[in-house]
């Protein structure tokens, strides 16, 4: 851990760089340039808040902002583990003739990500105030658990990195499970009232994304205290996958090479 810890240190301007460049070049050649970072959220909150109230006719307080939270804590949760997977093949230019730990790429991407996810939440803010949501000192729990969604989400990625190396269809089989875990994590539904008991329970405990997003919920809209037990324990399982994928990073990051 200490060398992680150094080589954080050491490669920190490299990373903040590199973030900022993926971010200007995403943008290069749009004609409505970052107005896409919120539009993008924006369109697709629209649209699923129109599926759950006209088509499925699912009444839920503060609606939009329901969905919104939901979705860009998503965003930057899915889009960190689907790049993370090809992120070395990616970056073979770079990691094929210097030597830079492999992790710094998914702090790299995490940080594009979250500038992105905070723009998103800056709209989230005017829209409790626009929809006049209550709110009390609950609201500063917000940032320990975005904490816990970037540990965790560092936890994935640091694996999936690794055995990205080595699975050339392991993009593919991340892709599907993205897909079947954005129903199972309550993005466009409250997993408390639509699932019955004690199933709901079940999956609000074993999926960390679903429970991480409920908190948020619950801390933002109603005003009631996450369930810390389970989140703890993801938060301790988070911390324990991030040591052993850096650890696999360590240990194996020479032999990228060969196999890219």
């Amino acid at each position: 851990m200490i060398r992680f810890i150094n080589d954080v240190k050491k490669y920190r301007n490299y990373t903040v760089y590199a973030a900022k460049s993926s971010l200007k070049s995403e943008v290069a050649n749009s004609h409505l340039s970052w107005l896409w970072w919120i539009l993008d959220p924006l369109l697709f909150m629209i649209v699923y808040s129109f599926v759950s109230l006209i088509v499925f006719q699912k009444k839920e307080p503060y609606l939009p902002v329901f969905i919104f939270i939901g979705f860009n804590c998503w965003n930057f949760f899915s889009g960190c583990l689907q790049q993370s997977v090809k992120l070395v093949t990616a970056n073979r230019s770079i990691v094929s003739k210097v030597y830079l730990p492999k992790f710094v790429l998914i702090f790299e991407r995490m940080i594009t990500n979250g500038f992105k996810m905070m723009i998103a939440f800056s709209i989230v803010v005017i829209m409790m105030i626009g929809y006049r949501v209550p709110i009390d000192w609950k609201i500063v729990l917000f940032l320990p658990l975005l904490f816990m969604l970037v540990v965790i989400t560092f936890a994935f990625s640091s694996l999936l990195l690794h055995f990205g190396v080595y699975v050339e269809d392991l993009a593919n089989v991340t892709t599907v499970v993205l897909k079947l875990a954005f129903y199972m994590s309550g993005i466009i539904y409250s997993i408390e009232k639509r699932v019955p008991y004690p199933y709901s329970s079940l999956l609000l405990k074993c999926n960390p994304m679903a429970l991480l997003v409920d908190s948020m919920r619950k801390v933002l809209i109603y005003r009631t205290m996450p369930d810390w037990s389970p989140l703890l324990l993801w938060f301790v399982v988070g911390i324990l996958f991030s040591v052993i994928g850096i650890h696999n990073i360590y240990k194996h990051e020479n032999s990228y090479v060969k196999v890219i």
